[in-house]
């Protein structure tokens, strides 16, 4: 994983246990079948067969193995191979291959509640909400509005409105919330934007009623 325009790391896992010298060796990284990503032909880094994309924004750190990506965009996810060949009686033989794939993370704004009405609010009336956060990519999992008075929450699930940004591919997202105004107690009203298990929640300020 990587946060949207850091450096992104992808380990060859290549253990090198023979110690082989590095201009014994080449290696490249591709991403699917066609992109060639980096390639250090026999001790020297060649850019004669890169993807475009990819020239000034790649450095191997031979020590551990491992390709920097800089400036990873979303348009960079994917898989990605590396492979090792060893020069072997002048015809290249491969000795390793691993794959690695790599997911990009920008992180949302945190969610933040409107009214969508004027007007003081009565009793036996509803109260019309919408909580937005912005910016943020993966397309985030679900949005559950929390509704709690005195020592009890409740959660309320409702239709979330996802558009992603044609040009940066980031997400924004809203939720609507429609319930009759709380009566004679004290009712705070937040939201939740769950993200997924490995990047967790965002939760927006409450608001009290």
């Amino acid at each position: 994983k990587s946060f949207l325009n850091h450096t992104a790391y992808l380990s060859c896992y290549f253990p090198n246990s023979q110690k082989t010298d590095i201009k014994d060796l080449r290696i490249f990284w591709q991403k699917g079948d066609v992109e060639v990503v980096h390639e250090v032909f026999y001790g020297q880094e060649k850019h004669d067969n890169l993807s475009p994309k990819y020239i000034n924004r790649t450095k191997m750190d031979m020590d551990k193995w491992t390709l920097q990506l800089l400036n990873a965009g979303i348009v960079d996810e994917g898989q990605y191979t590396c492979i090792v060949q060893h020069r072997d009686k002048g015809s290249p033989k491969v000795i390793h291959t691993s794959e690695c794939v790599l997911h990009i993370i920008a992180n949302y704004s945190q969610p933040e509640i409107a009214w969508l009405h004027t007007g003081e609010l009565k009793s036996n009336k509803y109260l019309n909400l919408s909580c937005s956060s912005s910016g943020g990519y993966p397309e985030p999992k679900q949005m559950t509005w929390l509704i709690s008075h005195e020592n009890t929450t409740h959660g309320l699930v409702r239709h979330m409105d996802i558009s992603q940004d044609a040009v940066t591919k980031l997400y924004n997202v809203t939720s609507k919330l429609n319930i009759a105004v709380p009566t004679n107690t004290l009712t705070n009203i937040s939201c939740l934007l769950y993200l997924g298990e490995q990047l967790g929640s965002l939760v927006s300020v409450p608001l009290g009623i």
